[in-house]
C-alpha cells in the first residue's frame, strides 16, 4: 500500500522542481525525501524521475503517476474538510509571512474583540516555510503571497496587490516626488532587503541602467531596515504599503513588479471561508482599506 505521504513527497518533487527545495517545501532533509521516493519507486515498480545537477524530469511511470496522485490528494483533501466541518477550531493558527508589512496587521488585531485575540495564534516565517507548514497541518491559514495556479493547490482569498518602490530619508534631496529615475540614484547607498521576493528584479533593474550602489547594510529585518532608511543610512526598494516615521516613499520608473497578498486555506480552514472567524474578517477589512493606497502608489511606477 502507498502511503499519503510518500505522495505528497512525490508532487513536491514534481511542483518544486528539485529534490532540495521539495524537501524544504515538506519540512524534511533531503535523504528523508530521497528515501521516501525511493520507497516509492519501488512500490510502483519503475523509475519516477529524471535526475539531473539542475532539475528533475518525470519518467514515462512518473507522468502516469502524477494524474492518479493529485486525484488522490484532492480526495485526502475533501475528506479532511468534511470531517472539519463538524469540529471546531479552538485556535487559529496563521502563518504570517515576513515581508507584509505589519500596519495592516497589527490594525486586524486591534479590531478584534479580546475574546477573538485569545483564539488566535500568528506563526511569522518565509513564502516557503509557510507553505510547508500548510502542507503539513501545521497552521491553518497562511497570509503570504498568492502566486499564479495557487488556486490549484489552496483555496485563496486576495486580499491586495501592491507594487515596489523607494524607501528614503525624508530629508533626502528626492524626497516629496511622485516617482524617482534609477538613474537619479547614481552615487546613492543603499540597503539591501535580503528576503525579498522582488530582489533578483530589483538588482537587474538597476544593473540595467548602470547603477552599481555602495550598499552599507543587509538584513531580513524590515523595522531594522525603515529605522536605518529615516535614519539617513540609505535608501532601499520595499513593498509600497511600508511606512516608517521620518521615511519618504516614491515609485521607481519603469519598475513594474507587483506583488498579490491574500489568504491561503489549509484544508482544516477550508470551511471558515463561507462563516471566517472574527480575525480572519478584520484582516480583509485591514487589508482592504489599504489597498486602495497602495494600488495608486502601485500605478505611478508605470510613469
Amino acid at each position: 500500500m502507498i502511503e499519503r505521504y510518500l505522495l505528497r513527497y512525490f508532487l513536491a518533487v514534481v511542483d518544486q522542481g528539485n529534490f532540495s527545495r521539495a524537501a524544504a517545501h515538506c519540512l524534511v532533509s533531503q535523504p528523508t525525501l530521497s528515501v521516501g521516493i525511493a520507497k516509492l519507486e519501488q512500490a510502483v515498480g519503475a523509475p519516477l524521475f529524471l535526475r539531473s545537477n539542475q532539475r528533475v524530469e518525470l519518467t514515462e511511470a512518473g507522468s502516469r503517476l502524477l494524474s492518479h496522485a493529485r486525484r488522490i490528494e484532492r480526495e485526502f483533501n475533501l475528506a479532511e474538510q468534511a470531517g472539519a466541518q463538524t469540529a471546531e477550531i479552538q485556535t487559529l493558527r496563521i502563518g504570517l509571512l515576513t515581508s507584509i508589512a505589519g500596519a495592516p496587521v497589527a490594525a486586524a488585531v486591534a479590531a478584534c474583540p479580546a475574546e477573538a485575540r485569545g483564539r488566535v495564534e500568528f506563526i511569522p516565517g518565509s513564502e516557503r516555510e509557510l507553505l510547508g507548514r500548510l502542507d503539513a497541518e501545521r497552521i491553518d491559514v497562511a497570509l503570504t503571497l498568492v502566486r499564479p495556479g495557487a488556486e490549484e493547490r489552496y483555496a485563496a482569498q486576495i486580499l491586495a496587490e501592491e507594487g515596489y518602490g523607494l524607501a528614503l530619508p525624508a530629508d533626502h534631496r528626492l524626497a516629496g516626488r511622485e516617482t524617482i529615475a534609477a538613474e537619479e540614484l547614481a552615487g546613492e547607498t543603499m540597503i539591501v532587503r535580503r528576503h525579498c521576493e522582488a530582489l533578483s528584479a530589483t538588482s537587474r533593474y538597476f544593473v540595467d541602467r548602470g547603477i552599481r550602489p555602495h550598499f552599507a547594510y543587509r538584513s531580513t529585518n524590515d523595522e531594522r531596515v525603515m529605522q536605518m532608511v529615516a535614519a539617513g543610512l540609505g535608501v532601499t526598494v520595499m513593498p509600497l504599503g511600508y511606512e516608517w516615521p521620518g521615511m519618504a516613499r516614491a515609485a521607481l520608473r519603469d519598475f513594474g513588479e507587483r506583488r498579490t497578498l491574500g489568504l491561503l486555506h489549509g484544508p482544516r480552514a477550508i470551511p471558515l471561508r463561507e462563516t471566517p472567524p472574527p480575525m480572519l474578517r478584520a484582516l480583509a477589512v485591514a487589508f482592504g482599506n489599504t489597498s486602495k493606497r497602495v494600488l495608486e502608489k502601485s500605478r505611478k511606477s508605470d510613469f
